[in-house]
């Protein structure tokens, strides 16, 4: 069937498919009754086509849904914990996981800061020491904040001479965020310096260390901050010993409702940058102020055509990192007394490869390319000359390359699915890479093997693929194998260890990632080619990955799942509907599933620029079209399917996988249980402590292991 027949079928569908009020479910043919859901007249119109929404009242708070999230959890816990399998799981999750783990460290002021968490702490400790060898101190402990280990350390932001620390923690896995200062030498906060209403924005320090800049959202209404809508960023300026009352608006536009402002100092204290996001457009405009010569923020570039991230600077030269006329990316200095694009002088040209970070340390630039979804890592002389490039374990993934402008010494990490993260010291004046923290983990990586494959999908594009698994398996069709997709905004599906995934692949599974359209694998054009009206390419390309793996004889669609969440959650959600005999389970998890509604609540209007807007006509239609949610057909045999979501996610909000998890179970045609689970105190997965994740995967891989008949034995 055609795309267009498939989106004309569809909009028939939802047009016509009104549901009756109070409508009871009738039990599957799981061997247990889902909880009932009930359903109302709701009927919306867009652009003269009516959509039943069945399932509104899940968008408001109410003891019905409180009573039908607790039944929900009842079935789908007690189902997944009744057995030895779980128990067999979850110990020996909890055995891979109680290694040591480290972040990468930064340099700040002299001092080396860094991350460890000694196995099983809910959440990593932040330390600090005198030298890379010396014995480090706690400078704060997120374990001490809450008992269960819900309120988590964000990021941190130290002042230039190193004696304040700005840290952000969020509770519950909200995006919302405090602000606090902390000295120190003492450890010890200042009283007056905590700051609310931050969300998505960091801290810029000033050059004197005095105080730094931020945004601050508009407070929703009360009991309405896990689902408003974002509204009304305004820069302000924070000056250290002082209350929030008193911080200064820095900058604001109301005449902008649509735009979103980020603030950053450069490091000589020069130039405020103010980073512009407007929705609907996938790049970012900049503006800047001279702080030194005073006077007001002025437009520096002021299209959203393109990325534009500044790097740091020398005098009135900004250098940037655009993909302006480069979609794969380059590096231009720009003046900022003549900033118009004619002017840019390219420092680092395009290439054949898309730049995924550009990092200016120690007076080099450290540009961290992808090569077919693999890091590579050039050094490049502030002329652009490359000096030379890392030398890198593996096929793999690098991260956290970061410092100060004159730096002589940096750390990043690498990670691969069968190779454990590791942290490097990187001495710039020799190039020479040195084990800073090696994990020490209960496994021989030599017993896997990880082989990237490329596939082709309809109309000769070709997609690349992980997989990974044990040695010596059989490809005979039979293998439990486990597909996992992103295929959006920009964001890179690049080779990392889990313990999760490990766990998987000791029982016996294959783990897949394909690099479908809509990620930044392949540049800009690739982003381009999975977005706004080119969003089913993705699951075109998601399909074609599970088709591929089924040809060549890894697995069946029988022993085939799916895994993506939040924007992945979409992407399983779609293809779930579109080709439901293709798989035999699926785990969407904290999906965007509702596509006509998703820009109403929270950080949804952001996602604009991905999806489109479902008030345009055109894109009503696109949307609508694969809207998981609202394409589900009733009596169709859906593969046995595991919703996972949050009630603290207010990324986004898990009504998306109320709704969708209630039409699924009511539509059921076979026998397969569609279960939902609804985790507490938790958010979109950002600050989720140690506990909550391992209990996560446990019946993750519980659900699977009963889905696809696998049998679970680690000896």
């Amino acid at each position: 069937m055609s795309h267009l027949a498939i989106r004309t079928l569809a909009l028939l569908l939802i047009a016509t498919s009104v549901a009756c009020s109070s409508r009871a479910q009738r039990p599957p043919r799981g061997g247990f009754k889902y909880p009932e859901a009930r359903t109302v007249d709701q009927v919306d119109t867009f652009h003269g086509v009516d959509v039943a929404d069945p399932y509104r009242w899940m968008e408001e708070d109410s003891d019905e849904l409180k009573a039908w999230i607790e039944a929900q959890n009842k079935i789908t816990l007690g189902w997944l914990r009744d057995g030895s399998d779980r128990r067999r799981i979850r110990a020996r999750l909890k055995e891979l996981w109680n290694y040591e783990k480290f972040s990468v460290p930064k340099v700040e002021a002299g001092k080396y800061v860094f991350r460890r968490n000694s196995g099983l702490e809910n959440q990593a400790s932040l330390y600090i020491a005198d030298t890379p060898d010396a014995e480090p101190r706690v400078l704060l402990d997120p374990n001490t904040l809450s008992a269960d280990g819900t309120v988590a350390l964000r990021d941190t932001y130290f002042s230039p001479d190193g004696t304040l620390m700005a840290y952000e923690v969020s509770s519950g896995g909200s995006d919302w965020k405090i602000v606090r200062v902390r000295e120190v030498a003492s450890g010890d906060d200042l009283p007056s310096d905590q700051l609310t209403g931050i969300k998505f924005s960091g801290v810029s320090w000033n050059a004197e260390g005095s105080g730094f800049y931020y945004t601050r959202m508009a407070q929703p209404e009360a009991g309405q901050e896990l689902k408003a809508a974002d509204a009304a960023p305004k820069v302000f300026y924070h000056s250290v010993g002082t209350t929030q009352a008193d911080d200064v608006l820095v900058y604001e536009r109301p005449d902008e409702p649509k735009w979103s402002l980020y603030p950053w100092a450069t490091e000589d204290g020069q130039y405020l940058i103010v980073f512009v996001m407007r929705d609907g457009s996938v790049g970012n405009a900049i503006h800047i102020q001279d702080l030194k010569a005073g006077g007001k923020i002025e437009p520096l570039i002021e299209d959203f055509d393109a990325r534009n991230w500044v790097l740091g600077n020398d005098g009135p030269m900004l250098y940037v990192h655009t993909d302006r006329a480069a979609p794969m990316g380059r590096v231009v200095g720009i003046d900022v007394r003549k900033p118009e694009p004619a002017e840019w002088k390219t420092i680092i040209p395009e290439s054949r490869h898309s730049i995924e970070r550009v990092s200016l340390v120690g007076d080099r630039f450290f540009v961290n390319r992808l090569r077919l979804a693999r890091s590579q890592v050039a050094v490049h002389r502030l002329d652009g000359t490359r000096e030379r490039e890392i030398r890198l374990p593996t096929l793999g993934s690098v991260f956290g390359i970061d410092g100060r402008r004159k730096s002589t010494e940096l750390f990043y990490g690498f990670s691969s699915f069968t190779y454990p993260t590791t942290i490097f010291r990187y001495d710039i004046a020799s190039g020479e890479s040195t084990v800073f923290r090696r994990p020490k983990i209960d496994f021989d990586p030599e017993q896997y093997y990880t082989r990237q494959v490329t596939y082709k999908v309809k109309g000769s594009e070709r997609v690349t693929m992980f997989i990974s698994h044990k040695r010596g398996i059989q490809l005979d069709g039979s293998n439990p194998t486990l597909l996992y997709g992103y295929g959006g905004f920009n964001s890179s599906m690049t080779p990392y260890f889990s313990v999760t995934n490990l766990v998987w692949m000791e029982m016996g599974g294959v783990y897949a990632v394909a690099n479908v359209r809509g990620g930044g694998e392949l540049g800009k054009a690739w982003h381009d080619a999975g977005r706004l009206k080119n969003k089913q390419n993705s699951f075109d390309d998601f399909v074609a990955a599970a088709e591929s793996l089924i040809f060549n004889k890894y697995t069946s669609p029988k022993r085939l799942a799916i895994q993506g969440a939040s924007n992945g959650g979409l992407l399983v959600g779609a293809c779930l509907n579109q080709r439901p005999e293709l798989f035999g389970a699926a785990l969407p998890s904290v999906g965007v599933m509702d596509m006509l509604r998703y820009h109403r609540f929270t950080a949804g209007r952001y996602w604009v620029t991905e999806y489109g807007s479902p008030d345009d006509p055109e894109m009503f239609q696109v949307l609508a079209g694969y809207s998981p949610y609202h394409n589900i057909r009733k009596g169709v045999r859906y593969p046995a399917t595991l919703i996972a979501t949050a009630d603290h996610d207010d990324r986004v909000v898990p009504l998306h996988s109320f709704k969708y998890a209630a039409r699924l179970q009511a539509a059921q045609g076979g026998d397969a249980p569609i279960l939902i689970r609804i985790d507490t105190r938790a958010g979109h997965g950002a600050g989720t402590p140690t506990s909550k994740r391992i209990e996560l995967a446990a019946d993750e891989w519980t659900f699977l292991a009963r889905s696809l008949r696998m049998d679970v034995d680690f000896d």
